[in-house]
């Protein structure tokens, strides 16, 4: 794996997630979330904490998923970062099958204190080599239309926006279309 070497001593390093790791990832994913909505500190549902440790811990062993995390020599875990495969058909009608093969990046988060090291791309370059063995053609990605950093950041790495993804709560639009019925 790689990590900054300050002198002749590493800074932090990347490698795989451990089960270990896991209410710790918990803890980034549910900052990532705060920071990205704005919303003050608060605890996560004991629900939602289960549901998340569920979801990374599936990462650990499938073979179209990779979880990595940055660990620093004295600080411990400071960031990680999670891409998975995503198959799909061709959509136009085609001689032959085809399957496309993109890099989902699901999560990265960098700890703030740990920011400007270089931890982010070690990440990210963990992830694109993953992605890249997995023969995978494009790299996808979500981040909220708020979170200026995070378009900066992607952009600067060749990210562009392909589309508009909207959300409603089912209830919204149900009422809306009660209200529209005719």
């Amino acid at each position: 794996m790689s990590g900054k070497r300050s002198g002749n001593r590493r800074e932090y390093i990347i490698r795989e997630a451990r089960e270990g790791d896991l209410p710790e990832l918990v803890d980034f994913l549910a900052k990532l979330a705060l920071h990205v909505s704005g919303a003050p500190p608060h605890e996560l549902k004991q629900s939602e904490y289960k549901r998340l440790l569920r979801t990374l811990h599936t990462a650990l062993d499938d073979p179209n998923k990779r979880l990595v995390v940055a660990e620093h020599h004295t600080a411990g875990l400071v960031g990680m970062g999670y891409v998975y495969i995503w198959r799909s058909q061709g959509i136009w009608e085609q001689s032959e099958s085809v399957e496309y093969k993109s890099g989902i990046i699901d999560d990265i988060w960098v700890e703030p204190e740990f920011r400007r090291m270089g931890i982010f791309k070690a990440l990210l370059r963990e992830l694109v080599t993953f992605a890249e063995a997995h023969h995978a053609s494009e790299l996808i990605l979500e981040y909220s239309a708020s979170n200026k950093e995070a378009k900066e950041a992607w952009t600067r790495l060749g990210f562009k926006p392909t589309g508009v993804r909207a959300a409603a709560f089912t209830s919204s639009v149900s009422q809306a279309l009660a209200g529209n019925q005719r």
